[in-house]
């Protein structure tokens, strides 16, 4: 369904996870191909051709069969509602890791947690290709695990979101030297996490346990704490609040993973980012959401927290903020802008509650 939002809202529902998948595929059966073949286009800018996809997705087929085969049965319900090859849809859930065997360079996200007159809040703008806007939606998530609700893109299990126990998670992609699609892709864990995890500590726990290839941060947080879990082919590592706050842009912060980073495909502007969100942070804490999401504003000469999609150059290249997100874990709900936080005060926000 759209609303008058103008946005697609998708209400995934099934009692086990073959009817969760094929309620997916249906209402997406419309527009589900024509997102991959967008998705296989920019595969191929990016250096990674049709052989390498192919194996990566026999790659990661074989990783999730081994860790959670209810995963490929919800997949392969996706590729039966949506009429389409099971192996375009898991392209697409292992997007993040197909893109990683490509050697370009990539502009991303930026997250903030905090406590908000006494409530952990998160914060983080959603910065990927213009070209795929159209291909991103908003869902709720009901009949098998936990409920849960939040944004994600056509075909993919999940994204950003919050679940009816409290629990919240933001995701920021990383880079490391060693990232493959041996393990499970990023999209999934965020799934497997909201679908099963009740609390940090749980999601922590299961992201340990997890055979993991490709990198990126969950920033998750609960009523009882925050933490941002940078995942990598050489392990997971938490980093920690401080001052009851976690922030997190595309740059590993633990030394380890740090020493096999990609340094050349997320900085120095990741850094550059990271340092003005603690710098605004040690002028004034936010008192409200309304303040937290002013934080990832970006003014003129200052490290882009925002991304404004620059027309002239091609796809691939073009790089917008296509959403901000808040979560409060608290109250179950996420909110959702179609846009940048320079529109949060006259854009439509979505509010989702589980």
């Amino acid at each position: 369904m759209t609303d008058h939002h103008g946005r697609l809202h998708l209400e995934v529902t099934g009692d086990s996870p073959r009817e969760l998948g094929r309620s997916r595929g249906r209402a997406l059966r419309g527009t589900l191909g024509e997102a991959y073949t967008r998705y296989a286009e920019l595969f191929r800018l990016l250096g990674v051709g049709e052989e390498v996809e192919r194996d990566g997705v026999e790659r990661v087929l074989a990783a999730v069969e081994g860790w959670r085969p209810a995963l490929v049965e919800q997949l392969a319900g996706v590729a039966e509602g949506a009429g389409i090859p099971l192996e375009q849809v898991v392209a697409l859930n292992a997007r993040t890791e197909l893109i990683a065997l490509g050697p370009r360079a990539s502009s991303e996200c930026s997250t903030v947690t905090a406590v908000v007159d006494g409530r952990r809040t998160g914060v983080q703008t959603w910065d990927w290709h213009v070209e795929l806007d159209r291909f991103w939606h908003t869902h709720t998530v009901t009949g098998h695990g936990l409920r849960h609700a939040g944004l994600t893109e056509q075909g993919i299990l999940s994204k950003i979101g919050v679940n009816e126990a409290g629990l919240a998670l933001h995701f920021n992609i990383l880079g490391h030297a060693a990232d493959g699609p041996d393990g499970v892709p990023m999209h999934l864990l965020s799934s497997t996490v909201l679908s099963e995890c009740r609390t940090v500590d749980e999601a922590v726990a299961l992201l340990r346990e997890a055979p993991i290839a490709s990198s990126s941060a969950f920033t998750m947080l609960d009523v009882e704490r925050a933490v941002s879990v940078e995942m990598s082919p050489v392990g997971v590592f938490e980093i920690t609040e401080t001052d009851g706050s976690v922030q997190r842009t595309n740059h590993f912060q633990d030394a380890q993973p740090l020493a096999g980073q990609k340094h050349e495909v997320y900085e120095p502007d990741s850094s550059e980012r990271l340092a003005l969100i603690r710098e605004r942070l040690a002028q004034a804490a936010p008192q409200d959401p309304a303040a937290l999401v002013r934080l990832l504003l970006s003014g003129a000469g200052e490290p882009p927290l925002t991304c404004v999609a620059d027309m002239s150059k091609t796809y691939g290249e073009r790089w917008a903020t296509l959403a901000t997100i808040v979560t409060e874990p608290g109250a179950r709900t996420i909110r959702i802008l179609d846009g940048m936080p320079t529109e949060a005060e006259t854009g439509a926000w979505r509010t989702l509650s589980v």
